[in-house]
């Protein structure tokens, strides 16, 4: 008899990852694990992720070393149950090959790409994912990042349901036009976004800068938004760290870039050389440093946040939790301690500005729960 012996094979997070490196693993060959244990980490083109098991089970073989670099859906390991025979997970193995996908179905497996809207005049970039009779969900970056940085997030959400994820102004591929770059210009842009496209109410998911453009939405446009997730949001105190503010703003060279960068996470090996690349090459653009400094200027004015949102929050009719990293940086997680009681407040270990790509399933398991619920 057949016993149940599967792959572990490597996944494809983000819209531009064809490969990976396996950078460690976290069990080691005859180790069980149980759904969500962490198994291996794996360096993508971004950052460093780890990859989480599904279900429960046993490592009966890591096929792929240390240091080993794979194409996306590439034999990493065979799990199965601890009596599994020998002999079948060499049969596995050696048997094994990468699916390559032809006709329609390599068709429907490409990746999709970045739309275009026309927004209350202003042009806004974003992607969506996903389909089906769920609430759709919009997430919204922060200060100088873009949709890319939900790509550990975004196709977790897109089972059974539509998600957006959208590039502000003066951000990735949308309009660099930013009006006078305060909380009320990103906010209103948000809102013409939904107007325009029409979603229906969304979940809105917002980090940092995002997270107050969230909140501003759902206080002035409440029938816009089901649930609100603020991830490390500004817009609590005023306390922010400025030297990272200013120097994106400022970065031109790639020590720069990287000392910047290396604030966002709890840990600095995990910003990759591509990363810094991308943000250097997104500075080049025209127009974009004008429009960060003008946002930077409206926001975090003399190293300090303009912005208070506690009692806005306090009086939004949506559900809202807080998701925060222990080791933030940035703004630093005692904000939390601004939120009228009753908003859930999840801060965990080992995490910087970005949880939701430093702890990405931990992070989505709570999004998924409180959209759920």
């Amino acid at each position: 008899m057949t016993t149940s012996i599967t792959a572990i094979t490597m996944p494809k997070w983000g819209l531009t990852m064809t490969e990976g490196k396996v950078v460690q693993w976290l069990r080691q060959a005859g180790a069980s694990f149980a759904p969500g244990d962490e198994l291996l980490e794996i360096e993508t083109s971004k950052i460093t992720n780890v990859m989480e098991a599904e279900s429960a089970g046993t490592l009966l073989r890591v096929v792929a070393a240390e240091g080993s670099t794979l194409p996306i859906g590439g034999l990493l390991a065979v799990i199965g149950p601890a009596d599994a025979p020998a002999a079948e997970i060499e049969t596995f193995v050696a048997g094994f090959v990468v699916a390559e996908p032809t006709g329609e179905v390599a068709e429907a497996a490409e990746a999709p790409s970045p739309r275009m809207l026309d927004a209350g005049g202003t042009r806004l970039r974003y992607l969506e994912l996903g389909s089906g009779a769920g609430a759709p969900v919009l997430l919204l970056h922060g200060f100088g990042a873009d949709l890319n940085s939900w790509m550990f997030t975004q196709p977790a959400l897109a089972e059974g349901r539509r998600v957006l994820a959208l590039d502000l102004p003066g951000h990735g591929g949308s309009s660099r036009d930013v009006g006078a770059g305060d909380g009320a210009a990103l906010s209103q842009a948000v809102e013409s976004f939904l107007v325009a496209l029409n979603p229906g109410p969304v979940h809105l998911i917002g980090h940092s800068m995002g997270g107050a453009v969230a909140a501003l939405l759902a206080a002035r446009r409440p029938d816009l938004v089901r649930t609100l997730t603020l991830i490390a949001p500004a817009g609590l105190g005023p306390d922010i760290n400025a030297a990272f503010i200013d120097g994106f703003v400022r970065a031109s060279r790639r020590k720069d870039a990287v000392e910047v960068l290396q604030m966002l996470v709890h840990d600095p090996a995990l910003v990759s050389r591509t990363m810094v690349e991308d943000v250097l090459r997104f500075k080049r653009l025209d127009g974009v440093t004008a429009a960060l400094d003008t946002i930077a200027r409206a926001w975090f004015a003399a190293g300090r946040q303009t912005l208070d949102l506690t009692d806005t929050i306090a009086g939004l009719a949506a559900p809202v939790q807080v998701i925060w990293g222990r080791d933030d940086r940035i703004i630093p997680a005692a904000h939390a301690g601004a939120l009228p009681p009753g908003v859930p407040v999840h801060v965990l270990e080992a995490a910087g500005h970005l949880p939701h790509m430093e702890k990405s399933g931990e992070v989505n398991r709570l999004l998924r729960r409180f959209i759920d619920g």
